[in-house]
């Protein structure tokens, strides 16, 4: 995922994506705890898009109480 994709996104699509990797961590992680998980790297790929997410959003509030 870029930074772009998530920029040309409204602010509802940006929480339904957040609410969604957060559904996935979740996931992932329940996965590795029961030793289903085949791809350990993924929880790290997942915590970054997270962070992207909110870094997008955490942007537009700065942007917001700056106008």
């Amino acid at each position: 995922m870029r930074a772009k994709e998530l920029r040309d996104m409204t602010a509802q699509e940006l929480n339904q994506k957040l609410n969604d990797l957060k559904g996935e961590l979740f996931n992932i992680r329940f996965q590795l705890a029961t030793g289903q998980l085949e791809n350990p790297v993924k929880i790290k790929f997942v915590k970054k898009d997270i962070a992207k997410v909110k870094t997008v959003i955490r942007e537009r509030e700065i942007k917001e109480a700056r106008a």
